[in-house]
């Protein structure tokens, strides 16, 4: 029973140890930041700005994503080749404090309430996470033994949704309450808090110190992805995480006008359904290293897959709008009916989410060689951006344009899941060889 207990607390440990506790804290910060700016912006759109602009506000919303995700698509190239040649507590540190200056800026157009610098600093933000991303996920596999590389992976998938969870619901809160201050000193005070964590993690030293940098984005980018294209699985396992990141991009960009216009919730239950995907996440991410028996475990890829697409689906069905007048806060939606049904399929869309991108995470990192794993990630967060600046022009205009519902919405991506699915596994059968393994069927 001992013996049992201590294994399944190990992953918690890694949040005691000099390698591993101040990464954490830097990157929770980060994407506790990211959330709180992104989600009070998009809030501010949907519920203020957009009702106000002669922009629709499917369009401004799915805008705003956009400008986060694209410099992943501008400027990963260099960010890989960056975190490959150079020291990375270093690189971190310098990232820590490009963030601390875009917060101080971002303080100030929430307070003047300009929605143009709001969405200009969103795109800093977007590029200042571009450069941590190749770093963050570089230096995992470095500082970790081999055994713990699935639980470092799923704190961080956990961490990192968790923060999301906060972030929205820090965000959405005050901007609702009208808390403009408020949010620009709290993102300051974060981001300092996150620098500070920096200071504190161990050198990571360069595997190839001297690769000459290409500053010409096309070429590199093109560069770049061959890495990944090397190795058969790693670029499939790649494609999956895009597709993640795809989906993952729809829910939470759409979210806040699926609350407004569907489920007639305001402000608050915006905070509630971001809150149980993110939770969702969170669950599935520290499953993963239990159902996989400390290993990387592909097979857990097509399950996640099932389940995003039979309750992505089911959103379609779960609820019909209500007649009522004005929005309803939280106690009103809990008594409508569908709506214990729409957040239980919130979070087991997170779980089966969780339960899908950890592993290839995990996968990508230790099947790929240390001299180009930064430049390999940073191809997956070029591909990760490519998909999501679609998810956005997908959402702006099949929303926007085109006038379909959100719910239909959330139905074909749940389709176009399955489709994905079939194309990656066809691709690579040992996704599908490694699930009946790891369920025990055998169906030949």
């Amino acid at each position: 029973m001992t013996q049992n207990r201590t294994k399944e607390i190990t992953q918690f440990r890694l949040l005691t140890t000099k390698k591993f506790a101040p990464f954490f804290w830097t990157q929770f910060s980060g994407a506790f930041n990211d959330n709180v700016f992104r989600n009070a912006i998009i809030i501010l759109i949907a519920y203020k700005i957009g009702t106000k602009s002669t922009i629709d506000s499917h369009i401004l919303v799915n805008v705003a994503a956009g400008l986060f995700i694209l410099p992943f698509f501008l400027f990963s190239a260099l960010a890989g080749q960056i975190s490959d040649r150079y020291e990375k507590a270093m690189l971190i540190r310098r990232i820590k404090i490009a963030e601390i200056i875009i917060m101080a800026g971002a303080a100030l157009a929430f307070y003047f309430n300009n929605i143009i610098a709001l969405l200009f600093l969103l795109f800093l933000m977007g590029a200042q996470s571009t450069f941590f991303g190749p770093v963050k996920y570089s230096i995992i596999p470095q500082h970790l033994e081999h055994d713990k590389i699935v639980g470092g992976n799923a704190l961080v998938g956990m961490g990192t949704f968790i923060a999301i969870l906060l972030g929205t619901i820090t965000g959405g809160v005050i901007i609702v309450e009208r808390g403009d201050l408020l949010i620009g000193i709290i993102l300051c005070v974060v981001a300092i808090c996150g620098w500070l964590a920096s200071c504190f993690i161990p050198d990571a030293p360069s595997n190839t110190p001297h690769i000459k940098l290409d500053l010409n984005p096309l070429i590199q980018t093109w560069k770049t992805i061959g890495y990944a294209r090397k190795n058969r699985s790693v670029f499939f396992s790649v494609l999956g995480v895009s597709w993640f990141w795809f989906l993952g991009s729809a829910y939470l960009t759409q979210i806040p006008n699926f609350t407004k216009e569907v489920l007639k919730g305001d402000g608050s239950v915006v905070v509630l359904l971001l809150s149980m995907f993110s939770v969702g996440i969170g669950i599935g991410s520290l499953l993963c290293e239990k159902l996989s028996g400390k290993k990387v475990e592909l097979g857990l890829v097509p399950l996640g897959s099932i389940g995003l697409s039979l309750f992505g689906a089911d959103l379609f069905l779960a609820y019909d709008s209500p007649h009522v007048q004005g929005l309803m806060g939280i106690a009103g939606f809990i008594r409508t009916d569908g709506s214990i049904r729409v957040l239980c399929d919130l979070v087991l869309i997170g779980i089966f989410g969780g339960l899908y991108i950890v592993p290839l995470n995990a996968f990508i990192q230790i099947k790929t060689k240390p001299q180009i794993r930064g430049r390999v990630i940073a191809a997956n967060n070029i591909l990760n951006a490519l998909f999501m600046v679609i998810s956005a022009l997908a959402g702006a205009l099949l929303l926007g344009v085109a006038n379909t519902s959100i719910p239909r919405f959330f139905l074909i991506i749940a389709v176009a899941n399955i489709l994905v699915a079939i194309s990656i596994y066809s691709a690579v059968p040992e996704f599908i060889k490694r699930f009946f393994a790891w369920t025990g069927f055998n169906p030949v």
